[in-house]
């Protein structure tokens, strides 16, 4: 079987090495990350009940989710909510299909409030924010198309993913950063850290600049004081973590927009800008490997909420960067490694229409050698294209965070 595999070598400087690399990580409270959460979230619950209904994965797309931000009184010591936060569920799935019946839209409502619940710590679900739910069935024919599906799915798009490995020191210290404050332990000792955190990260030759927007939780905040002095807590901290991962020289900003003459600062009631009008649209935030990385290989593909059987730009898009990993993990000569995969709308997932395989190698090391080896592996992993599914369902594949 022709899976119109392509291995290069082109000469390039990796990233690593070039002058300026640029990382955004969007963490577990960002309006983009949140809307991102619950409706991958809604796709996988939805999977798990088609399974005990149809014995099967029905068709469904719950990719187009909105956030609308709220409005807060905010003050040190606490606040109150003024307008709350509407948040939109769209797409579609379906929801009967000869004679049996799957309650879509209960299930999406049921599991926004309950990601809402889990992942964050200070919003009253039923007081402080409204959700409604406009997903409705799919047409009878795109339902039909999907059902008929072979072994093999055929892919319901021409669309394409990518993925890179291994992660740079700046894309590595980005995610660990944010998973720093945002983790159940630290969270334990500095409540005032809220879950909307943005990691911005800039390397410039041998000097890594990284700001970060934290919005603190106000009823942990007494005074402007007390505020700079938990701030710069935080900052010792972060300086801290960054010492552990790099010998290059780190400056940290965090909350650089403060103005603590007029005592302007970012404070919230529930450590979320989205209580604030800030709002958030699927596709927005993180690509599947937790972090936008303009430097690299990127698909503006909308991952978070669509099918996992035949939705091409998310299965690929997993995929990709499952194929870089393994390469290096496999070749620990490879310096870098790109991975790129196109589909053709209505072909087998296993015989996309590109198949791209690009290494850099680390000085020294054979190329040559390694070439046969690299097209085993990419035709080996297309071979496994289904298992993505189930890792997906699962929870076991990143998507967004």
């Amino acid at each position: 079987m022709s899976r119109n595999v392509i291995v290069e070598n082109p000469k390039f400087t990796p990233v690593e090495e070039r002058r300026v690399e640029l990382v955004e990580r969007k963490g577990l409270g960002h309006p983009d990350t949140l809307i991102d959460g619950i409706m991958e979230e809604i796709s996988r619950n939805l999977c798990l009940e088609y399974r005990k209904v149809f014995g099967r994965i029905m068709h469904h797309n719950v990719d187009k989710g909105q956030i609308c931000g709220g409005r807060t009184h905010v003050e040190y010591g606490g606040g109150k909510f003024v307008k709350p936060i509407y948040i939109l569920l769209s797409g579609r799935a379906t929801s009967d299909y000869e004679g049996k019946t799957v309650p879509a839209e209960e299930i999406a409502l049921r599991t926004a409030r309950d990601y809402l619940k889990k992942n964050t710590r200070f919003l009253d679900i039923d007081g402080d924010v409204e959700v409604e739910s406009r997903i409705s069935q799919g047409s009878k024919d795109l339902i039909d198309v999907f059902m008929r599906a072979p072994k093999i799915p055929l892919a319901n798009d021409t669309s394409f993913g990518v993925g890179f490995a291994p992660f740079t020191e700046t894309e590595v210290i980005t995610i660990k950063i944010e998973k720093m404050l945002n983790s159940r332990d630290y969270k334990q000792k500095h409540p005032e850290v809220g879950e909307d955190i943005k990691v911005m990260s800039v390397r410039n030759n041998e000097e890594i600049r990284i700001t970060i927007a934290i919005a603190f939780v106000s009823k942990f905040v007494k005074s402007l004081d007390d505020y700079i002095k938990k701030k710069e807590e935080v900052l010792r901290d972060v300086q801290k973590l960054a010492g552990t991962l790099t010998r290059r020289k780190v400056e940290i900003g965090i909350n650089t927009a403060d103005d603590y003459k007029t005592d302007s600062t970012y404070i919230t009631l529930t450590g979320m800008s989205m209580e604030q009008g800030d709002d958030g649209s699927v596709g927005r935030g993180n690509r599947v490997c937790g972090i936008i990385t303009p430097s690299r290989p990127m698909s503006l593909e909308a991952a978070a909420g669509k099918n996992p059987v035949n939705h091409v730009g998310k299965i690929y898009s997993v995929l990709a960067f499952q194929i870089a990993e393994e390469a290096v993990k496999q070749y620990p000569q490879i310096q870098e490694c790109n991975v790129s995969l196109l589909s053709q709308i209505g072909k087998p997932l296993d015989e996309p229409k590109s198949a791209g395989i690009t290494v850099l190698m680390k000085k020294g090391e054979s190329y040559d050698a390694l070439k046969g080896k690299l097209d085993y592996l990419m035709n080996e992993q297309l071979e496994r294209v289904t298992e993505i599914t189930e890792l997906i369902i699962q929870g076991k594949a990143s998507i967004y965070y």
